[in-house]
């Protein structure tokens, strides 16, 4: 499936993948309000196969089978206290 993956402005590495482009304008309203505007930043072919770096391929080609859209949020900030413990 070909995507279009959209970064927030208002939200740093939070991505929105489409399977169309004008999607963006059918998002839900609270979803576009939380992200403001919204940059192409990658068009990307995408099978279940494809390994990528924070999301599972096969659970961002369901979202978007079955809503059109795919939300990818920024990875959890770890605690320095957290992180020495390790």
């Amino acid at each position: 499936m070909h995507c279009f993956v959209y970064a927030s402005a208002r939200k740093p590495e939070t991505y929105v993948w489409l399977d169309a482009p004008e999607r963006a304008t059918a998002l839900p309203e609270q979803l576009t309000e939380l992200l403001g505007t919204l940059r192409l930043v990658l068009e990307v072919d995408l099978d279940s196969g494809r390994k990528l770096p924070r999301e599972d391929a096969a659970t961002v080609l369901q979202n978007l089978q079955q809503q059109g859209w795919h939300l990818q949020m920024p990875p959890p900030q770890v605690s320095p206290a957290i992180s020495a413990q390790r």
